[in-house]
């Protein structure tokens, strides 16, 4: 049996606390330095409603399926991490005796990649798990996380036109504070664990932040950091994706003010409203008086215009870009297809009516 000492592994970093904050950026330029690793995020957030479905994870099967299943979650990933084929059964056996955990399974397949690029630091871009940061300093103690803050109406307006989230202003600065009072917890219980840096201080000053970066992680600035034209994952995923097709291209620091063109005052005072007080401490110019606070008529109204957004952004994403459609939706039915087995044939422990659940 081949279990491993996690004092030996690479140290475990999390990039927190919401995407569409010029993650990929960040991650693209770090990933020049040899020590550091951070493929394509695995998105486990986009699993974890299927949990309960695994029923009691100290039965065995139920914990190989779980092993199986996020595996071939990576399978189906977007982008595919180079150099790495995962068997879950050896993965099954690395992990006997440790706590039994899905953030336990994507880790070890997350670690492996890792170790295989001779990484001393290994993060993950799954800036939703801020979620779930308790859970992981549970299994992981020695985890950082790099707290990427941007200005909400920049965020939200770019959340607005990716097909990741919700497809409207007020569900989405609701999304955006609740990511930003999870890491507010992390940072109260444990700020030794955390930097925090703001996107619009790295498309400033990209070397400042950048340096910061590499000091709080350990590892060396490198000049090749500021060049992301010559890097051949970047010029990948800017192909792959229109999300993603700024990555190729030094930051635009025009940009930072792009919301304005992209959102009605209406919109911008409801983010301002709801995320003020993030707005005041991390140095963001309010552009309303901030009074027009949501009401449950709003949300039920933005709920019904995000479903109907949502089927707009996939119809148009089929049309413009193919590639770029299947990919995710074969991720999208890679997932629907694990819950439509699991709930025909319940494993041990699944709460009945969860089973059960259309």
């Amino acid at each position: 049996m081949n279990t491993i000492s996690e004092e030996s592994r690479p140290v475990p970093a999390l990039m927190i606390p919401l995407r569409r904050c010029g993650s990929h950026a960040l991650r693209l330029r770090l990933n020049f330095n040899t020590d550091f690793y951070s493929p394509y995020p695995l998105h486990i957030v986009d699993f974890m409603p299927l949990l309960p479905l695994y029923g009691d994870l100290s039965e065995d099967r139920n914990y190989f399926q779980l092993v199986v299943d996020v595996v071939g979650l990576q399978a189906v990933s977007m982008v595919k991490w180079p150099d790495v084929v995962f068997d879950p059964v050896e993965i099954l056996e690395a992990l006997a005796g440790q706590p039994r955990s899905v953030h336990k399974v994507a880790w070890e397949l997350l670690l492996r990649a890792g170790e295989r690029h001779r990484a001393r630091v290994v993060m993950d871009k799954s800036l939703d798990n801020v979620h779930y940061a308790a859970d992981l300093l549970d299994l992981f103690p020695q985890m950082r996380f790099l707290n990427v803050v941007r200005d909400p109406r920049a965020q939200v307006a770019s959340i607005n036109r990716a097909i990741i989230h919700d497809f409207d202003t007020i569900l989405n600065a609701r999304t955006w504070l609740a990511a930003y009072q999870a890491a507010d917890r992390l940072l109260a219980e444990h700020p030794d664990k955390v930097l925090t840096i703001r996107y619009e201080d790295f498309l400033t000053d990209q070397q400042m932040v950048l340096r910061q970066v590499c000091d709080f992680f350990g590892i060396a600035f490198m000049p090749q950091m500021l060049d992301i034209r010559s890097s051949a994952e970047a010029a990948q995923i800017a192909q792959r994706s229109a999300l993603w097709s700024s990555n190729h291209f030094p930051p635009i620091i025009a940009h930072a003010d792009k919301f304005k063109q992209q959102l009605s005052m209406r919109e911008i005072e409801i983010i301002e409203t709801a995320c003020r007080p993030y707005m005041e401490r991390y140095g963001y110019t309010l552009l309303t008086e901030a009074a027009l606070p949501l009401d449950e008529n709003m949300v039920v109204e933005a709920e019904a215009r995000s479903r109907q957004g949502r089927q707009q952004a996939w119809d148009d994403l089929k049309q413009r870009n193919y590639r770029d459609y299947i990919l995710r939706q074969c991720r999208a039915d890679y997932l629907a297809g694990l819950r439509q087995r699991l709930q025909r044939e319940p494993l041990a422990g699944a709460p009945r009516q969860v089973a059960l659940a259309g």
